[in-house]
């Protein structure tokens, strides 16, 4: 049977003791302990209670004028404006993407400018000898910047050398698949490796205030590998993305405590590193002297930013009773399924029988639904071989019952596209401003773009 539990606490600090004395052993205070009853005390009870034993958390209001962490500018834009102003003192961030895509290389970019603008950089590797990463550094020009090197895969190697000296502005970890911890058993990479050599440094960098920059090695579907609690560990999240057979590069922030997650950073890979590309619109569209079918200019828009792609589209006729394919790169193949449906369903056109291929160019992804208007006119145009002028464009989202919807942003891609030398827009009915040298054809309707497109009616 459960026996009551006696305890004493002190009025004066709140210490507990099993037993009453004179004098507090914690405050000193004199007569100050006081029973008090608790509950029936269990093997159990007395193993688990949290409620006392420990250090006092010191609370301060939300409102309190406390100093805030500044920003610190890497120098190069992109990267700032992925990060939302630069690198917060005390966070942590996570930056994965394919092999060979260039984390590496933007990472010592960012540490070498950060150095020569006399922040101090340390750069800890796991896969490559400092040399190696020294000789990369001087083939990328930044080869005289004061970043400190090392190479080491234990955690507590790494920790008790910074521990030695003052912190370090910025820390970068590469990669923390390589990284280890003797309190854990298993090999570097597992899932209980890379979560317990996270929490070490994710800890060491909210103690000390430097801002630390964690690699990750992704899976074959392009998801960080690893425990998925390490995304919710840390407070930035970007993934590098892009084909290695093309030069360009895209930063999107996937989550961000300190900023938003609709900016991208447009790199374009170079024979001396990562170049940034302030008008990202020029990877994205296809040159050409005359305008081909199936081919539609669309201004998407990434965070602030406008960006105008070409959508192209490929309609081939079946002439045996085969399953006619659906292929889509870079797009949803749920929504191409969709403004199939719509076609047939409201514009009389028949894509049954055969196969459609859709294609964002340069590899671009878009998410954005006011694409819908430039994939439907990029497949009428395919279908009846009739080419879009190449100085037009398209926008806006189509409804399963072929109404055409306003998006949001459309003067800024209209903007985008004058400045780009575009004469023509096939936008929604109620947009009704355009810029100077540009002019719109607003439609209600799919159907009416259709038309419009067949030249019918």
């Amino acid at each position: 049977m459960a026996k009551p539990q006696k305890r004493y606490v002190c009025q004066s600090c709140g210490a507990v003791a099993n037993k009453w004395q004179g004098q507090c052993v914690d405050c000193l205070q004199w007569n100050t302990l006081v029973e008090d009853a608790g509950g029936a005390k269990t093997p159990f009870s007395a193993k688990h209670n949290l409620r006392g034993g420990g250090n006092l958390v010191m609370m301060s209001a939300l409102d309190t004028d406390v100093a805030l962490p500044e920003r610190m500018p890497t120098g190069i834009a992109e990267f700032d404006r992925a990060l939302g102003g630069g690198f917060v003192a005390g966070s942590a961030t996570l930056i994965g993407g394919d092999p060979g895509i260039g984390k590496s290389t933007l990472l010592l970019q960012a540490a070498a400018k950060l150095a020569l603008a006399g922040k101090s950089v340390a750069y800890v590797s796991g896969e490559e000898a400092a040399d190696q990463v020294r000789l990369r550094a001087r083939r990328l020009g930044c080869g005289n910047a004061p970043v400190q090197l090392g190479a080491a895969t234990s955690v507590r190697d790494i920790l008790t050398t910074l521990e030695r000296g003052e912190a370090p502005d910025m820390l970068v970890i590469d990669s923390i698949q390589t990284m280890h911890s003797d309190l854990i058993e298993g090999a570097p990479g597992t899932v209980s490796q890379v979560r317990a050599s996270a929490h070490e440094l994710v800890r060491y960098a909210k103690e000390s205030g430097c801002a630390l920059v964690l690699v990750g090695h992704v899976t074959k579907d392009g998801s960080i590998a690893g425990p998925r609690v390490l995304e919710h560990m840390v407070d930035t999240v970007l993934s590098f993305e892009g084909e290695r057979s093309h030069q360009y590069r895209i930063l999107r922030a996937i989550k961000n405590r300190f900023g938003g997650t609709d900016e991208i950073g447009v790199f374009a890979m170079a024979e001396a590193g990562l170049d940034e590309v302030s008008n990202p619109s020029a990877l994205f569209l296809t040159t050409r002297g005359e305008s081909v079918s199936g081919a539609a200019v669309f201004p998407a828009i990434e965070g602030t930013r406008p960006v105008l792609v070409e959508i192209q589209a490929l309609v081939v006729r079946l002439a045996s009773g085969a399953t006619p394919r659906r292929a889509v790169v870079g797009w949803d193949s749920g929504r191409l399924a969709m403004i199939l449906a719509v076609l047939e369903a409201r514009c009389g056109l028949s894509f049954s029988t055969a196969e459609v291929y859709l294609n964002i160019a340069g590899g671009y992804r878009v998410i954005d639904p006011a694409a819908d208007l430039a994939v439907a006119a990029a497949l009428v145009s395919a279908l009846a071989e009739q080419p879009i002028p190449s100085e037009m464009v398209a926008f806006g989202e189509v409804s399963l019952s072929g109404e055409v919807r306003p998006v949001a942003h459309g003067g800024l891609r209209l903007k985008e596209a004058a400045k780009l030398g575009f004469t023509q827009a096939l936008v929604p009915a109620s947009l009704t401003e355009s810029p100077a040298g540009l002019s719109m054809r607003g439609y209600a309707t799919l159907a009416a773009l259709v038309d419009r497109l067949l030249g019918r009616g």
